[in-house]
């Protein structure tokens, strides 16, 4: 049980951070970042704090934590950037 909750958790984070790579390469730019992203890393995170937890090594039951925390950050700012986007075309085509 505890060997497939860090690999599961491996899996994720490979599949999510190597799907974005292929959006951004594909689309040249990197301002495709999806919402996908930050819920993968999300449930990576929370997988590797539980893998982490359960063999006992507590820096990285911390550093998964924390990097949980970071992609909640990174969703919120994500979120508000799209809204604000959207907010600003409406606003756009009002006076246009």
């Amino acid at each position: 049980m505890t060997e497939l909750a860090g690999w599961s958790s491996a899996m994720i984070l490979a599949l999510t951070i190597s799907s974005q790579v292929y959006a951004q390469w594909r689309s040249k730019s990197c301002a495709g970042v999806s919402n996908w992203f930050f819920i993968g890393q999300m449930l990576a995170s929370l997988g590797f704090v539980l893998y982490s937890y359960l063999v006992e090594n507590w820096v990285f039951v911390w550093t998964n934590a924390f990097n949980f925390v970071a992609a909640l950050i990174g969703q919120s700012i994500h979120a508000h950037n799209r809204r604000m986007s959207r907010e600003v075309i409406a606003a756009a085509g009002q006076t246009g």
